[in-house]
């Protein structure tokens, strides 16, 4: 490890990037003795499994006992193991069977082939059968799978909530009759709006397993994340007391060298204009893949777009042939979700012989994949939660060797955060996984579902919670339900001529999209949300897709679509909004401590929004070259948010000699700061957060900042929040000190999203207010030592 510190000190590109360094040291194995059904036990040992880590030892006990599972250990651990024994012992035994549910095809696939290897090494007559059931499958495909009756079925939970569950009375009963085991795979993928929807997808497969007299126990599995028990919980449906947590890894590996690598500000005279500005994350990560190679090192390079794993793979693989490594460079692919099966598992199967050198990658590798241990793992900006960095670096190792990681932080404000403060980094709590089971506006569509699939009563209250009753009225006033008087009581069947599962996505809120049509063919490249399309694809936009660049047209409203021309615009355009924010009930209020008079509230909010313009940006720069006024109707999304006031005598204090321009600057900073780190603490994206800072609102006669919920209804982010406030207030106001730009940049408290164009922005304000409010008066002393 000390002669690979020393080799990126001594390249000719070095320039003091290594801002921190750690060795994770190596761990032993540790194994525990079980008993396995004879077959199964020989079945394992074919495949080099001889023994099981006592993690997963623990973990099939306490599923034999009967219990709820929650197994949160790293990447390559063997989680997957702790669940297919109990899987296929309840198979072999007499006949019970497992759903799988996986988040993504590829993964789904990868489990498949590794199970159906597993059990043709039974023999004949073990009762176990394999079979995925996704979308990718054609209707005869399907039809063969229900015929074959397969002991373990995966699929995904979109398949379950289209194709399953609304079909279990005609085509399913023999699978549900039967269940006996659901196993959740990285259940902490299951957050934010999907989340929410998947928890209540899970609500209804718990009603009809009762409606069949069956009672699966739950296995979910998970990354390290802050609220395991809670959160498997939340989104199964079940008691997080019925779960018992197994998140003690015994799996070994190597020491790994972890390195917080961060681009060089830009010299010239963007420095001396205190831009804090930095070289592209991605133009150091190319280069250090590239050198990573060239030294021998299988190296995994993570990044966030699907394009930019295809674009730096073959700009990598050019810059490899410059050098005259020729043999290296055809060694190189690029691994993203809307690859083909078969291309996928070549590269997976290329990295785990070694065969691939050097591979690109989104997420989708982060995953549980197998594609054996590399040297090498380089992150490509930071991917937006500790978790994922962690899941991401488990990818480097393989047997007892060392391996590498490098962190590449990127120009925002997270990243800098953490390059700045690498403590925070590698030992704070794990983040916390949201979602909210009982969100209003998604609770309906649900309900309705659930009653098509199965009819209602009023016990039901217990699986789609409070809002139950109220909901119950509704649709029934909406003809959607109808009552029934029966001898065991009330009973509500589903009334709708239509689907009530096809009416609604698990992936978004809201069934108005618009369609983004290529100019040239007609042909529809993509479609948005009305809301992401007045943002994103208005007249003047510039749009991105699948490696081409468009400039919009026009944006058609009455008919729902958007023309896209091709261009060669080398700026790139951000909207200008007003926004105004109207508080329908308060709902939680507590005293921050470091003002008596201060406080934080969490409340039900409309917020109204028109975009009324749009800048083209210098793709280089950054800097404005052009405006465009836009006439476009306002939006309006009731959600949830917390919001806080100054109170009177701390609003004079901080406008003592500034301007109004000033004091307006600092509570937009402080909204602005506030919820870039919102994902330091609950994963989430910045994007799933929004704000507004206002010098007066009339709910509170008062300067306030509001911090909303992104999603109509809210997915739970800012209720979380507003429980941890103080402590994103005082980590926000170290941050923006901790920048040394002069008036707000990229790094602190500049937002990408800001529909004022980040003006006005003003620091010394900004830290000023949160530490008054989120600190003891002798705390706020030591920090302004």
């Amino acid at each position: 490890m000390d002669d690979i510190l020393s080799w990126l000190r001594d390249r000719p590109t070095y320039a003091g990037q290594i801002v921190a360094d750690r060795t994770l040291p190596a761990r032993e194995p540790s194994f525990a003795d079980i008993e396995l059904e004879p077959r199964l036990k020989s079945a394992l040992e074919a495949e080099g499994i001889d023994r099981l880590y006592e993690h997963q030892a623990a973990a099939i006990e306490a599923i034999r006992d009967g219990e709820n599972a929650v197994i949160a250990t790293e990447t390559a651990s063997g989680k997957s193991l702790a669940y297919t024994v109990p899987a296929f012992e309840n198979a072999m035994d007499h006949g019970g069977r497992t759903l799988y549910i996986g988040p993504q095809n590829a993964l789904i696939a990868d489990q498949e082939s590794s199970l159906s290897e597993l059990a043709r090494g039974l023999g004949f007559g073990s009762r176990v059968s394999v079979a995925s059931y996704t979308g990718r499958l054609s209707k005869s495909e399907k039809r063969a799978v229900r015929d074959r009756r397969p002991t373990v079925l995966l699929s995904n939970p979109d398949m379950l909530h289209y194709a399953l569950l609304p079909h279990a009375h005609r085509l399913w009963e023999w699978f549900v009759s039967s269940l006996e085991l659901v196993v959740i795979d990285e259940v902490h993928s299951y957050r934010g709006v999907f989340g929410t929807q998947v928890a209540l997808v899970m609500r209804r497969l718990n009603r009809l397993c009762e409606r069949y007299d069956s009672s699966p126990q739950f296995v979910c599995c998970s990354a390290t994340i802050g609220n395991p028990v809670e959160h498997a919980g939340r989104v199964t449906g079940h008691d997080p007391d019925s779960f018992r947590l197994v998140d003690t890894d015994t799996s070994g590996h190597g020491p790994r060298q972890w390195v917080l690598w961060n681009p060089p500000e830009y010299e010239d005279d963007w420095q001396a204009r205190g831009s804090g500005r930095r070289r592209s994350s991605h133009t150091e990560a190319k280069q250090l893949f590239c050198d990573l190679l060239t030294a021998g090192y299988q190296t995994l390079t993570f990044t966030r777009a699907r394009q930019a794993a295809e674009r730096y793979a073959t700009e990598s693989a050019k810059e490899l042939r410059d050098r005259g490594q020729h043999d290296l460079a055809g060694q190189i692919r690029a691994y993203q979700a809307a690859l083909g099966h078969d291309t996928r598992r070549e590269i997976e199967a290329g990295l785990h012989s070694g065969t691939l050198r050097g591979v690109w990658s989104t997420n989708a590798l982060e995953l549980g994949v197998d594609v054996g241990g590399l040297d090498a793992v380089v992150m490509d900006g930071y991917p937006g939660t500790r978790m994922s960095a962690f899941q991401q670096a488990g990818r480097a190792g393989r047997g007892d060797d060392p391996a590498l990681v490098v962190l590449i932080g990127g120009e925002d404000q997270l990243d800098q955060y953490l390059m700045r403060n690498p403590d925070a980094f590698f030992d704070a709590d794990p983040e916390r996984a949201i979602s909210n089971p009982e969100n209003e506006m998604l609770l309906p569509d649900h309900v309705a579902a659930a009653a098509a699939e199965n009819w209602l009563s009023v016990d039901d209250e217990r699986h789609f919670g409070g809002p139950f009753p109220d909901i119950i009225s509704r649709l029934e006033s909406d003809g959607q339900l109808e009552r029934r008087s029966t001898d065991d009581g009330i009973r509500w069947t589903y009334a709708g001529g239509d689907s009530p599962q096809h009416r609604m996505s698990l992936r978004t809120i809201g069934d108005r999209e618009i369609k983004l049509l290529d100019g040239r063919s007609n042909e529809t490249i993509a479609s948005l949300p009305l809301a992401d399309a007045l943002r994103d694809a208005h007249e003047g936009a510039i749009y991105h897709q699948q490696g081409q660049t468009y400039e919009v047209s026009s944006l058609d409203l009455d008919r729902d679509t958007a023309v896209l021309q091709p261009t060669w615009a080398d700026y790139y355009t951000r909207v200008l909004t007003d926004k105004s924010m109207t508080v329908n009930a308060d709902l939680l209020e507590t005293s921050l401590s470091g003002h008596p008079d201060a406080s934080v509230r969490f409340a039900d909010v409309t917020m109204t929004e028109r975009v009324t313009g749009f800048q083209r940006k210098d793709r280089r720069t950054g800097n404005t070259i052009g405006e465009g006024m836009l006439d476009l109707p306002e939006t309006t999304l009731r959600t949830k948010a917390l919001y806080y006031t100054l109170p009177p005598d701390l609003e004079v204090a901080i406008r003592a000699d500034r301007s109004d321009e000033a004091f307006n600057g600092g509570i937009h900073a402080a909204e602005h700061g506030m919820i870039s780190l919102f994902p330091f603490s609950l994963l989430c994206d910045r994007g799933d957060i929004g704000g507004i800072s206002t010098p007066y609102h009339p709910h509170t006669d008062r300067p306030t900042v509001f911090i909303y919920d992104g999603y109509p209804g809210g997915v739970g982010l800012t209720r979380a929040g507003y429980g941890i406030v103080e402590e994103l207030m005082t980590r926000t106001a170290d941050m923006i000190d901790a920048c040394d730009c002069a008036d707000g940049c990229p790094s602190c408290v500049q937002s990408p999203q800001c529909g004022n164009a980040n003006e006005p922005l003003s620091k010394a304000p900004a830290i000023e207010q949160l530490r008054a409010l989120s600190a003891k008066n002798d705390e706020r002393d030591d920090h302004s030592t």
